[in-house]
């Protein structure tokens, strides 16, 4: 009985080690943009060289899990979803009991390392969604899109309270997007927005009170520019600074000078747009839609459910990540604490990011076979 399982545990581990099969577009274009993340990240943490060593040590970390996801079958990481959902969802009840955080729960201490689960659902929502719908007809039915609003609400709702509401809404939009991708009508589509923008009301009410000034300090950021409005203001102020062409590499002063807050991590994009001006932003903003048009490539010629459904939320939900942190930026959006991808700080982000673009290259990989 033993031996057996210890052949095929064999032969799973020489098939992770064998040479990565990989979208080498795809990894070109995460490569250059880790590399940018990395220069920018320089600069705005004032040339801490153990800043970038150790964000470049988090890059290595999911580089080397990308290549060992993408050895792993489509069908098995469909097999193995439910176990992954279901982790990283306990997780996240045990964040409410042990997590730590700067005035939140949301982080595990691990001793060597904190580790922050909300982020590993921005993965194993999609998942979990695209596993639900893979043998069921398609478009859904009612009574399926129901299942999958309740494998949504149940993590999100747990993040919203360790409180994190940007990434709640993030967790939520990826499982969103899965659920959209399937086929859905339009007038479906439709009745589900509005339904959600009639729950507005009831989920102004129960946000706490620093949430509730955030989103009215967009509207009118100049009513507390020393309090509430500091962020934007500030933000604003460095990216219209830069002008067409930027101050330059190593140049940026509002970051220097300490008048951007989070400028390694939320506002790490300002610091880029000071330093390298519109050409600049235009340019990294190819960059992700070279990226996020590659995720959708894949996802069209991925030939299941699962994986189509999965790559399509992938991609989607990466666009969404640099929709929010720069209009977030550019003060269009209110401050909801989500980074700029693979250009912010922040280990547990880009460790994660890397690891669902692995399950992206798997699919790659797979695409010629029916699963």
């Amino acid at each position: 009985m033993i031996r057996p399982y210890y052949m095929r545990m064999r032969r799973f581990i020489r098939r992770l080690m064998t040479r990565p099969r990989i979208d080498l577009p795809l990894a070109f274009g995460l490569f250059v943009l880790a590399c940018v993340g990395l220069m920018t990240l320089y600069s705005a943490g004032d040339r801490s060289l153990s800043l970038v060593g150790g964000q470049a040590a988090r890059f290595v970390l999911g580089g080397v899990l990308l290549l060992l996801v993408s050895r792993i079958p489509p069908s098995t990481l469909r097999t193995w979803t439910p176990w992954l959902y279901a982790g990283s969802t306990a997780l996240l009840v045990v964040v409410a009991a042990l997590g730590e955080g700067r005035g939140a729960y949301r982080w595990l201490d691990l001793g060597v390392m904190r580790f922050q689960p909300s982020e590993l659902l921005k993965l194993t929502m999609p998942m979990m969604v695209a596993w639900y719908l893979h043998p069921r007809q398609l478009p859904p039915s009612w009574k399926d899109i129901a299942v999958v609003g309740l494998l949504i609400v149940l993590p999100a709702g747990l993040i919203a309270e360790q409180p994190d509401l940007g990434t709640a809404l993030l967790v939520a939009a990826a499982g969103a997007f899965a659920l959209f991708l399937s086929g859905m009508a339009w007038w479906r589509i439709g009745m589900l927005l509005a339904g959600a923008a009639a729950m507005v009301p009831v989920g102004w009410h129960f946000m706490h009170q620093y949430q509730r000034d955030r989103v009215m300090t967009l509207l009118n950021p100049e009513s507390d520019p020393l309090g509430n409005g500091w962020h934007i203001i500030q933000s604003q102020i460095a990216v219209g600074s830069g002008g067409v062409f930027g101050k330059g590499w190593l140049h940026s002063t509002q970051s220097r000078l300490d008048f951007l807050p989070e400028h390694t991590t939320d506002f790490i994009f300002a610091v880029f747009s000071e330093e390298f001006g519109l050409v600049g932003v235009v340019g990294i903003l190819l960059l992700y839609a070279f990226i996020i048009g590659r995720c959708l490539w894949i996802a069209m010629e991925a030939r299941d459910t699962y994986s189509r459904l999965l790559a399509g939320a992938i991609g989607m939900s990466f666009f969404v990540y640099v929709l929010v942190n720069g209009g977030m930026v550019a003060g269009m959006l209110p401050v909801v604490g989500v980074p700029m991808p693979l250009v912010s700080y922040g280990g547990t982000s880009a460790v994660s990011l890397l690891t669902g673009f692995g399950v992206l290259m798997s699919i790659h990989a797979n695409r010629k076979m029916h699963q």
